[in-house]
């Protein structure tokens, strides 16, 4: 039997949150390395598969496969593809910065109960997320998929409600409600989803006879499972739904601004660039793979929402008073962006919105930590409160310049490539749609520099005057971040090179090859 690569990048993290949990209370600063350290682990184990994985091999690599439900043919199956091998990495990347970023977000209060372990907790519960996530993007079998699908919410819907922005929280007496609020509006949205997709997973094992995702796709493409139009297609609703509630997309967003408002920022990072992944993710996985003729009829209606995601997201973030909750909206248009590209079922399109994802969330990890060093400092999160930052906090300004310009995909930083395949892609198939979507470069442009220009610019607020610029450890946290939106952005080539075969194999299960384009006959 070979070596268990896969469920051992999976099992660190879960192990470790375990561990940091059962460090004593009085032992805050060891619980916080020991996360870091099983976080920097996974990362090199992260690094290990990637290497490992061979762009023109098996579809599937490094799998494994053990009985886990006999008599219902579910199994512990998995394997990655080059989609799965990016996001794996993505958030084996981001996870050590969450935690460097949050390293005091879940102190004690002086007030709290010296029994109280929010600090071990809180980590814990980064780690937790952080190895579901992870096994997610390694699942072949259906109903393991289900299972880590729902059980990450449960981690997150702590980390949301129990650990707030403590600056807000310190100028309301209702930040504990609205925290609350925003935890369960973010519980119930995925419950609600994620029941529906169990109904279709139940659906699938009655028509397939087993939850393998090789089986079913591979039965499909020889013609030994069929499938009537119809179940088919409620069966992809049922999918979609659940994974369109994850991405979010419009009109199943509501849920994100609220989240992300009021979590603290390294929480905000991981619901955005690492949980909400998931979800597109599995649109191309299971909705593609499983489903491919419903896939194909439901995707004019599906670029139509996506495109409204990609308009309104921008236009609302326009008018946000409310940094984090800017950076939401903006996410909510990006994601639009990603799913467009996925159902152009175009290669430019899938390969721009696989790093898209990669890229989304670099870059918006970027912003949203800087934003929350910002906040942290000042108290507040309204625009309206900060000025002329720039000239008291130099690098704190020019670092959330470039993670606001990457955010708006200025050429030669990482989102830049991946926007561009997705309108190329999806142009080529529905140009009024790729037209459409261009409008998103444009509002991106306008609320990411008027965001900058209020708070950095113009004079110095008397608030911000004794602002102290980014410390060291702050400093780990953002320049690598930034030096990885340059690298991708003039050398894409180390991802692309793992992502396209994939791709292609997604272009074979829909059965859709890229249009050609029209050359008039030489006169």
């Amino acid at each position: 039997m070979s070596f268990p690569l896969l469920t051992v990048t999976a099992a660190v993290p879960a192990v470790g949150a375990i561990l940091t949990a059962a460090v004593p209370a009085a032992r805050r600063t060891a619980a916080k390395w020991l996360a870091l350290l099983v976080s920097l682990a996974t990362l090199v184990l992260a690094g290990i598969v990637f290497v490992r994985f061979e762009p023109g091999g098996e579809r599937y690599q490094l799998t494994e496969s053990y009985a886990w439900i006999k008599d219902f043919g579910v199994r512990y199956e998995l394997g990655v593809d080059g989609i799965g091998v990016a996001l794996i990495a993505l958030t084996a990347l981001l996870i050590p910065f969450v935690i460097l970023a949050g390293w005091h977000d879940a102190d004690p209060l002086e007030t709290s109960s010296k029994r109280w372990r929010p600090t071990q907790g809180f980590f814990a519960l980064i780690l937790m997320v952080e190895a579901m996530v992870i096994l997610s993007f390694e699942a072949t079998d259906v109903f393991l998929f289900y299972i880590l699908f729902e059980a990450m919410l449960i981690p997150m819907y702590f980390l949301i409600g129990g650990f707030g922005d403590r600056a807000h929280a310190g100028s309301d007496e209702n930040a504990a409600a609205q925290r609350s609020y925003a935890a369960v509006k973010f519980l119930l949205y995925n419950l609600v989803g994620g029941l529906i997709m169990l109904a279709a997973v139940i659906g699938l094992y009655v028509v397939a006879g087993n939850f393998s995702l090789t089986e079913i796709a591979g039965a499909r493409a020889d013609g030994s499972l069929e499938i009537a139009t119809s179940t088919e297609r409620w069966l992809f609703l049922g999918f979609f739904f659940a994974f369109a509630v994850k991405a979010p997309l419009w009109p199943l967003h509501t849920w994100l601004p609220n989240a992300m408002g009021e979590a603290t920022a390294p929480v905000a990072v991981l619901i955005t660039a690492v949980v909400d992944k998931v979800g597109t993710f599995a649109m191309l996985r299971f909705c593609l793979g499983l489903f491919p003729e419903a896939s194909k009829w439901a995707t004019p209606a599906i670029v139509v929402l996506a495109l409204i995601s990609i308009v309104y997201g921008a236009l609302v973030a326009v008018g946000q008073r409310d940094i984090k909750r800017l950076v939401a909206y903006a996410s909510i248009s990006h994601f639009g962006f990603i799913i467009l590209g996925i159902f152009a079922m175009t290669s430019q399109g899938q390969s721009g919105a696989t790093l898209y994802m990669v890229n989304h969330g670099i870059s918006t990890a970027a912003l949203m930590l800087v934003a929350g060093f910002l906040i942290s400092r000042r108290g507040s999160r309204l625009i309206a409160d900060y000025g002329g930052v720039q000239k008291v906090a130099p690098v704190l300004a020019g670092t959330f310049l470039i993670g606001g310009l990457a955010t708006l995909s200025l050429p030669g930083l990482a989102p830049f490539v991946s926007e561009f395949l997705v309108l190329v892609g999806t142009y080529a198939r529905y140009p009024v749609a790729g037209v459409i979507a261009t409008t998103g470069i444009v509002l991106a442009a306008l609320y990411t520099l008027v965001l900058y220009q209020r708070t950095m610019t113009g004079p110095v607020k008397e608030e911000v005057r004794n602002l102290p610029d980014l410390r060291p450890r702050e400093l780990a946290v953002v320049v690598p971040l930034i030096a990885v939106l340059i690298f991708l952005g003039v050398f894409p080539k180390p991802l692309t090179d793992v992502v396209n075969p994939a791709v292609r194999h997604t272009m074979s299960d829909v059965q859709q090859k890229d249009p050609q384009p029209e050359v008039e006959a030489a006169k």
